[in-house]
Parts: structure tokens; sequence; C-alpha cells
């Protein structure tokens, strides 16, 4: 009769212990993201609430909106993360719906091409190792970037056709 309980009670542990090892966290989900220009952040933020912050790098001129192509300058506005790419010449790339209707117009109105190719990526290839040490400078073409590991938790966070909305 011992053995029946111990042995249903090592079963039971094991049983517990195997569910607990399985059952997923809670995954990091956004239904937003917002990047803070001065501050050098973006945030992911679901039902209103900022659910994780990463340091970021920028255009290389930071200050003021992206108003044509060239300008290193990163973008000001609301937008849409509207499609990814895995094979991109950074580690990942996830494009920003930049320019929008208000930008093209604006460019129109000085003559000039708004640009476009505006992305959250991560790293060039190649210089992964580089880590956090890439935000001691801005230094894009005016994309948002962040190391690969951070990229990776944002390409799983951030479903396509999440809103994006970059401040001063």
């Amino acid at each position: 009769m011992r053995i029946r309980i111990l042995t249903a009670v090592v079963v039971w542990t094991f049983s517990v212990i195997g569910m607990a090892q399985t059952a997923s966290p809670t995954a990091l989900r956004a239904d937003r993201v917002v990047v803070l220009k001065k501050e050098h952040t973006l945030q992911l933020l679901r039902q209103g609430k900022v659910v994780k912050t990463y340091k970021v790098a920028l255009g290389g001129d930071p200050v003021g909106p992206k108003t044509r192509q060239g300008d290193h300058k990163t973008p000001e506005g609301v937008y849409v993360l509207d499609f990814r790419n895995a094979h991109s010449q950074f580690y990942k790339s996830i494009h920003i719906s930049y320019p929008n209707e208000h930008d093209r117009a604006e460019a129109r109105r000085h003559g000039v091409s708004p640009g476009g190719d505006v992305f959250v990526h991560g790293l060039p290839n190649g210089y992964g190792a580089v880590g956090a040490a890439h935000r001691l400078k801005d230094w894009t073409d005016g994309c948002v970037a962040v190391t690969d590991e951070e990229l990776d938790e944002i390409w799983r966070a951030v479903p396509d056709g999440t809103p994006i909305e970059i401040r001063p």
C-alpha cells in the first residue's frame, strides 16, 4: 500500500513539474509602439500601458522631422509597422509606413522627394557583436535601431499592422 501511495505521489509530482515546464509564460505582446526621439527610446504598449522600453539609435541628424530623402532624420508622426524583412542588410527589419500623405504633401510643397525605406532594425549584418555600444552615436539614415536580441523581442511582440507613433 505504501508503494502505491508513494508511486502516486511521485507520478503526480513529476506531472505537475512537467506541466509547469511546458506552460509558456505570458508572451510579450504590444498593440502600439511609441518612439520618443529626445529620450532615444522605443516603447511597446499594450492597452495604453508601457510593457517594455528599449534604448535606440536614430538617424544621424535626429532633431526635427524627416522632410526629404537623404536628410538623415527619423520621421515624426503616426505610421504603421506594415511589413517585415528577415533577410535585410540588417539583422532583421520591420518597415515603418513613412511617408504618409502629410509627409508626401509637405515634400511636394518644397519640391523634394520625401524619401522612404524607414525601418525599425537591428545592427548591420556581421556587426551584431557591437551590441548596445551602437547607441553611443546616432548612425542610421533615418531608421530606429536596436540590438539584434532586442529586435527579436520586438519582432515577436508586434504584429504587422501595429501603429507606431514617433514623437520629437
